[in-house]
């Protein structure tokens, strides 16, 4: 009888096409992703551990800093079914992803599953059958040292997060999170917005020249630059510093009217070629993906964030389309350089083939992770017009499919033509400049090469590989006319804000964090309020700048750049086997033995005074004004007390004084007087405030200690300038009472935090409009309440806007109204619409990028109701060979 074997994935998807690839004698499962993991909450602490003081971070810092692990409550039934699965089979292969994160899910499962048959690690890089058949044949072991870099990894960001998180709730903002490589990623986003606030804009002039090489020149116009009057060097952009300030000693700069004269005067120049310099050029290709020039490239080219580039790839990979995308690696097996050189010589033709196959090493330090680029799967590449992919899907698929075939082709060939022409000025035309000194430079391409299948985008929107500035055939001495000479202004830009591309690239270049927690990154520093997206870029928020500069005076060390940096190296070392999982974890905690700097242990009990209002105030300039980071938002206070709100989309370095005496115009205490409540006697007035505009009744000075104005917020259609006494009434009358039910419960109709809604007792329902609040009659509330009740809302309104079928779930995205805002949704994954997304200005690729994004999260952990028992065994123990390391 044959023996039986039980394969554990991580993903369903991986699970159907691999069990379609192995037969009838293997059962193939999935684990779902981690199985087990640090405690998240206090009630998820074995009743064991309870009464100790290092519970709540799931990690005994006394003990070799050994974890609790514990299994949460939407995994253990499928720990269940697999030890079920297991009961009936005689081996077990773990076969989760290759690279750390994979390593260690697969010993979760091993200390879970308690297998009593053979037990070894099945691993692969591209789910074909190929590929598969060959892992079968050939498993290995467990690698203990990858389980201990990554356990290693868990603990520190856990202690980091834990300890130093609490800091912030205290001195800025409750709910505020710290992390060991977010906090570094935000003030990276921060130095930056600091550096275009310090920045000081310089103005200089140039002129726009077109010259007219005559009618038998191909082109017959050509740009040029002015680049010298007389001796003089004529200053760019490029010589002056941040503080506008000329740094080349031998340039001068050009002034409007000095410009404009010497557009006058060019066109009577004598104007002449001085020399024509060409040469050769050569571009080889880009080297294949990896993790992070995958996620670069498709936000420069598909517009997708990090998070959307990995979803996405992961769905490829997870098809059999791609090989593993979380990989450091730029190489390529043999198999891929040979199915590479044959679709080139089948699509381009012999000559876009070099002579011999191009083979790349990877210049990332510590590069490890999968062992190969990624690149389309198996020994043939499927033609991305044949795979039948569609949407975001293909767009990628593409994208890596161009990518891999330009890594094997040939060199592009191109010359570079620099011509240098001098412009004799009329007498006296500028005093004693005589000639001005023109440039026109071009290139063209004589041989395509890797060209025709890839061309690499730009951050900063410069020329591209393949961007051709066409000159005539121009000789020394000849003679040309000036069609067009216009003086031009120009003033000096402060440096780019990241985007998610750019910055993906410093965390690289930094050797801050891993390639495949870049995506994850960048998705919880916007989703926790440090950064937000104006167009593609980052922008920083007050509330960064607030515990940036927390980190930075109390924590200095840990959001270093080179400490962070050098942190990724120690966990490199653990898991090559060449350092100690325990000495880098006490080395964090407690300081390294005999050094001078502190571990975080004592950085977070020695902090001393910390002024949590001078850290959360940004004087502007010498304005006389602050920025304050409040608990309910930001805001500004001048110095003679008056106060406005910092509209929410406005990023830092724009609060120039003018938007800022613009704002302070309208104070939050200024208020319209609407009449007098004949009931009370009392005034009646509405406000700008704090949370918004809102109606209020103005009580007598003699009235007594314990009494209460009345008050209510204006609605969203509602403003202080427009609202009447007869609403402002009605407004502070709420909640309004509509009636009562058959039963006798008083059902209010009202207006909440996240929109109006009804209430009965405890049941609440949903309203469409605010006007409802005050129209709506009791029959049509029990109408409502009629209705089956869908997570606690009322009946789902038609949506909002359709997109189409969601690239993944194949289902129909639409956008909807719900108590929390707008909302997009494809009937399975909802995802709220972020602070800078328009629901009128919504494109159907942001809706699925929002889905993408909310998926790979996956569902929120679930609240228990009612204790559990105590468990009875220990979940946190390690084996003996995953602590050989320590």
């Amino acid at each position: 009888m044959a023996s039986k074997r039980l394969v554990i994935v991580e993903s369903p998807t991986k699970a159907t096409k691999i069990a379609g690839y192995l037969g009838r004698d293997y059962v193939v499962e999935s684990s779902r992703g981690h199985v087990r993991d640090l405690p998240t909450s206090a009630s998820e602490v074995p009743a064991k551990y309870k009464g100790e003081k290092w519970a709540r971070t799931g990690v005994n810092v006394d003990d070799d800093f050994q974890p609790i692990y514990v299994v949460s409550a939407e995994k253990k039934a499928t720990i269940r079914d697999l030890k079920t699965k297991l009961a009936g089979v005689d081996e077990l292969l773990l076969a989760t992803d290759g690279d750390r994160e994979g390593e260690a899910i697969a010993w979760h499962l091993l200390q879970e599953l308690k297998p009593n048959v053979p037990v070894k690690r099945m691993v692969f890089h591209e789910i074909t059958k190929p590929a598969i058949l060959e892992a079968v044949e050939h498993p290995r072991d467990l690698d203990v040292d990858l389980v201990d870099a990554q356990e290693t990894r868990r603990i520190l960001d856990r202690l980091y997060g834990y300890e130093v998180s609490p800091v912030l709730w205290k001195k800025v903002m409750p709910r505020l999170s710290a992390g060991r490589v977010q906090s570094v990623a935000t003030r990276l986003v921060v130095d930056r917005e600091r550096e275009r606030i310090a920045f000081v804009p310089a103005s200089y002039w140039d002129l726009d020249i077109v010259l007219d090489a005559g009618a038998d020149c191909d082109p017959r116009n050509f740009p040029a630059r002015l680049v010298t009057l007389g001796e003089a060097k004529i200053a760019q952009g490029r010589d002056f510093d941040s503080s506008g300030q000329l740094t080349a000693v031998d340039a001068v700069v050009l002034d409007e009217a000095t410009a404009a004269a010497l557009a006058a005067q060019l066109p009577q120049a004598a104007v002449s070629v001085a020399s024509v310099e060409s040469k050769p050029y050569t571009r080889r290709p880009y080297e294949p993906f990896r993790t992070t020039t995958m996620q670069q490239e498709a936000g420069r080219k598909l517009g997708f964030s990090a998070q959307r580039a990995m979803s996405v790839a992961q769905e490829l990979y997870e098809k059999g389309f791609i090989t593993y995308m979380r990989t450091d690696s730029v190489s390529l097996s043999g198999q891929a350089i040979t199915a590479a050189r044959n679709q080139v010589r089948e699509l381009f033709g012999e000559r876009f083939l070099p002579e011999k196959p191009r083979v790349y090493t990877s210049k990332v330090k510590s590069a490890q992770e999968a062992h190969e680029a990624i690149r389309p799967s198996g020994d043939q590449f499927q033609h991305p017009d044949e795979t039948g992919l569609v949407g975001d899907a293909f767009r990628l698929y593409q994208l890596i499919w161009r990518r891999t075939l330009a890594s094997q082709m040939a060199d592009a060939r191109g010359e570079s033509v620099t011509i240098r022409i001098n412009a004799a000025l009329p007498a006296e035309a500028l005093g004693d400049v005589e000639s001005a000194g023109l440039v026109a430079s071009g290139r063209t391409i004589t041989f395509p090469g890797f060209l025709k299948a890839y061309v690499q985008g730009n951050d900063d929107d410069s020329a591209t590989d393949d961007a051709q500035s066409r000159l005539p055939i121009l000789a020394e001495g000849q003679e040309l006319d000036v069609a067009k000479a216009a003086a031009a202004g120009h003033e000096t830009r402060p440096p780019a804000r990241y985007t998610e591309p750019s910055l993906v690239a410093k965390l690289e270049e930094l050797e801050i964090g891993r390639p495949s927690t870049y995506a994850s990154i960048i998705r919880t520093i916007t989703a926790r309020d440090y950064v937000f997206k104006k167009g593609s870029a980052l922008v920083p928020t007050w509330l960064a700048f607030a515990v940036t500069r927390l980190l930075e005076e109390h924590f200095s060390e840990l959001v270093d750049y080179d400490f962070t940096a050098q942190l990724e190296d120690q966990l490199d070392e653990i898991a090559a086997g060449r350092a100690q999982r325990l000495k880098v974890l006490t080395d964090f905690y407690r300081g390294p033995e005999g050094e001078a700097h502190q571990g975080l242990e004592a950085l977070v009990t020695e902090l001393g005074d910390i002024d949590a209002k001078a850290l959360s105030t940004f004087p502007l300039g010498d304005t006389g004004v602050d920025v304050r980071v409040g608990r309910y938002g930001t805001y500004l206070e001048a110095a003679d007390g008056r106060r406005a709100n910092v509209p929410e989309d406005t990023a830092p370095d724009e609060l120039t004084p003018e938007l800022v005496a613009d704002l302070l115009s309208r104070p939050l205490d200024e208020e319209r007087e609407l009449g007098v409540d004949e009931a009370s006697g009392n005034m009646i007035v509405a406000k700008n405030g704090r949370f918004g505009p809102y109606v209020t009744e103005v009580l007598p000075e003699d009235a007594p200690k314990s009494a209460k104005a009345r008050t209510g917020s204006l609605f969203k259609s509602m403003s202080v300038d427009s609202v009447d006494l007869p609403t402002a009434l009605k407004l502070m009358g709420l909640p309004r009472i509509v009636g009562k039910d058959p039963e006798g419960n008083e059902i209010t109709a009202q207006n909440g935090r996240y929109g109006p809604y009804l209430k009965r007792g405890t049941d609440s329902r949903s309203l469409t409009s605010e006007d409802q609040i005050f129209d709506i009659s009791l029959d049509e509330a029990l109408a409502i309440y009629a209705q089956p009740k869908t997570r606690g809302r009322a009946a789902a309104a038609a949506p909002l806007k359709e997109f189409g079928n969601d690239p993944v779930s194949e289902k129909p995205v639409v956008l909807k109204s719900g108590r929390f805002g707008p909302y997009v949704t494809d009937g399975e994954t909802n995802a709220t619409l972020r602070r800078d997304d328009s629901p009128e200005d919504i494109t159907a690729e942001r809706a699925f990028e929002l889905i993408a994004e909310k998926r790979a999260k996956g569902p929120a952990p679930k609240r228990k109701t009612t204790r559990k028992p105590a468990a009875k065994k220990a979940t946190g123990t390690r084996t003996t060979a995953a602590k050989k390391s320590s």
